[in-house]
């Protein structure tokens, strides 16, 4: 039977409901803002004769304002009340605004546009947090990468769709035609979302403090309760800055650079657009359905690689411009969509919609930030290849300082890279546990068990390493970002075998997921060794659950012992297939080393996977 994908939640009643009122959000947003921009470009005298540009202006600050004041209090809200009857609030409240946005535009009435527009951004500011706060309640934790990367293509898509709508309406219909099209666009999203399913109320006790200043700082209060939560939400910001900076850059790029006339502008914002979707869709993919955020630093070097090509590539370079303007939107939908999955998954419910409601603030000042950038850089007679130079640069600076922050992105982005070239990973029997404390015990086969170990599981896993290897050049890197525990036997060092153990009680008091090769060296006949007494110790001192695990398929490849010198360990046979078997839970009274050494052996010999070859090798 073929597997689940993500477009299968287009045929569900808990989901498509609400994807199709997020996507109408999104885009009568984008259609009401483009259709408000090239009116004021081409129509400038029918507002009063105010400037296009001070218009423009105008219209950008009345939408981001509301993020700035309310997105507190729409973060507490949430939480507060149910997520979908406030999504149904809120697009019923589209419609009214929408009807006064149409009369706006047909009575060429200033004040009544940029009230609507206001409206339009305190309606955004509420939706958000509401929306990727009840995305975990209605996708299960396997569904939620794909749930994410189906909004993530939605909202891009609108701005494509929303800026060729506006063209269409705003230089061939009549103010008639743009209110009912915003109109008719609202009231359908209104209606679909009266089939969102009811949510779960997360804190109906919760006090709501009306203070847009002390609310904003309990947001973000509530996003520093993790750093890698924190991190992330700064990276979904930085990704809209960055896709500001590129949206504000394409027009004059089209220009100037490339001389073309505006259907050039939609070609490059449908190539940037589309290349998103696409980037957002593969997630499910090349992650194997699980939020793995090893595609982040993936995503941020594609970014980096294809801005700075598309700084360097002649106007003249046919289709590299392009292609160029579409890697970047593949790679940035690779670098967002983990990160928002991420967000969702380690908040704490309670506290995941003020979180949201923190990220939407800090998009809104990113974006504010890379427009003010892009307009200054540009009135520098800065040129437009120069900017887009700039922007590369800044997004290899800001991938360095997070990544060193938090390595764990570098680390999972290591593990992801190594089952997707040297090796082909298969999980099998039981799964990991997703909450909780345990003791994982697994058969030591080769140098990258524990990279192997940690792509098979989404949680971060405290692995417990013997101390000359954890010193070890390269690996001494990997091991401090691992958060690995290093140990000794009694006779080496009595101190740090002591150490170890107060490290290893305290994570597994604190709820994490630790790892013990107990055999205490690498293989080097391909069998399991005995089990060292120290297992027993650990399990009666801090009692929890132990899972019996085996490796099988990576003796004999380049990381294990089976050859002597390192010539002799270079891969011969490309694609490893390796299994990594999980056994059920054992109660820690009965995690006696003889027993957990016979269980991983059955284990081992029940998994037995065959070498996955390319077409002309042999085995």
């Amino acid at each position: 039977m073929s597997r689940p994908h993500q477009f299968r939640l287009l045929r569900e009643r808990r989901f498509l409901p609400f994807f199709i009122a997020q996507a109408s959000c999104a885009l009568n947003d984008n259609l009401f803002r483009s259709v408000l921009v090239i009116l004021a470009a081409y129509q400038a005298a029918g507002w009063r004769e105010v400037p296009p540009d001070l218009l423009a202006n105008f219209a950008a600050l009345s939408y981001i304002v509301p993020f700035v004041v309310f997105s507190g209090l729409a973060g507490q809200l949430a939480q507060r009340f149910d997520k979908a009857r406030i999504l149904k609030i809120i697009k019923a409240l589209e419609i009214a605004i929408m009807i006064a946005a149409g009369a706006g535009i047909a009575q060429r009435r200033l004040d009544l546009v940029l009230t609507a527009l206001f409206l339009m951004g305190a309606r955004s500011t509420f939706f958000a947090p509401a929306k990727y706060a009840l995305l975990p309640q209605l996708l299960d934790s396997g569904e939620l990468l794909g749930g994410n990367a189906l909004l993530e293509t939605a909202t891009f898509l609108a701005i494509l769709l929303g800026t060729l709508g506006a063209a269409v309406l705003a230089v061939r219909a009549n103010a008639a035609w743009i209110g009912a099209s915003l109109l008719l666009v609202a009231v359908t999203g209104f209606l679909v979302s009266l089939a969102i399913p009811k949510s779960e109320v997360v804190r109906p006790s919760a006090r709501l403090d009306w203070n847009p200043w002390t609310s904003t700082l309990d947001n973000l209060r509530a996003a520093r309760e993790s750093r890698a939560v924190l991190l992330s939400v700064l990276g979904v910001s930085w990704f809209w800055f960055f896709s500001a900076l590129m949206l504000v850059l394409l027009p004059s790029y089209c220009r100037f650079v490339m001389h073309g006339d505006e259907s050039l502008v939609l070609i490059a914002l449908a190539a940037f657009s589309v290349g998103v979707g696409v980037g957002a869709l593969l997630c499910e993919f090349l992650s194997g359905r699980q939020v793995e955020i090893g595609l982040v630093p993936f995503g941020s070097v594609g970014m980096t690689i294809f801005a700075l090509d598309w700084a360097l590539a002649s106007p003249h370079a046919g289709v590299r411009p392009w292609f160029d303007i579409a890697a970047i939107g593949v790679f940035g939908g690779l670098f967002v969509v983990p990160l928002n999955a991420l967000v969702q998954q380690r908040s704490r419910p309670q506290a995941l919609s003020r979180v949201i409601g923190a990220s939407n603030l800090l998009n809104a000042l990113f974006m504010v930030a890379a427009a003010l950038l892009g307009a200054v850089g540009l009135a520098r007679a800065l040129s437009v290849p120069q900017m887009i130079l700039i922007a590369a640069l800044m997004n290899a600076a800001v991938a360095v300082y997070i990544y060193s922050l938090v390595p764990e992105f570098l680390l999972r982005f290591a593990c992801w890279l190594l089952v997707h070239t040297l090796y082909r990973l298969e999980k099998r029997g039981h799964h990991l546990p997703e909450t909780g404390a345990a003791l994982l015990v697994c058969n030591h086969v080769s140098y990258v068990d524990a990279l192997v170990i940690s792509a098979a599981c989404r949680r971060p896993i405290r692995f417990i390493m013997d101390e000359a290897i954890f010193h070890a050049p390269i690996i001494s890197t990997l091991a401090a970002g691992m958060k690995a525990i290093p140990i000794a036997s009694a006779k080496d060092d009595a101190t740090i075998l002591e150490q170890a153990l107060l490290s290893v009680a305290a994570a597994l008091r604190d709820g994490e997921l630790v790892c013990i090769f107990p055999e205490g060296r690498l293989t080097r006949d391909g069998e399991i060794a005995a089990f060292r007494p120290g297992l027993s110790r650990i399990a009666a001192e801090t009692p929890v659950p132990v899972i019996p695990m085996a490796i099988t398929g990576l003796w004999g490849s380049m990381f294990s012992r089976r050859s002597p010198g390192p010539w002799q360990r270079l891969p011969r046979e490309l694609w490893h297939r390796v299994v990594l078997n999980v056994g059920a839970p054992m109660a820690p009274e009965y995690a006696v080393p003889e027993e957990l050494h016979e269980r991983v052996r059955e284990l081992y010999r029940a998994a037995d996977p065959a070498p996955l070859l390319p077409m002309g090798y042999a085995r």
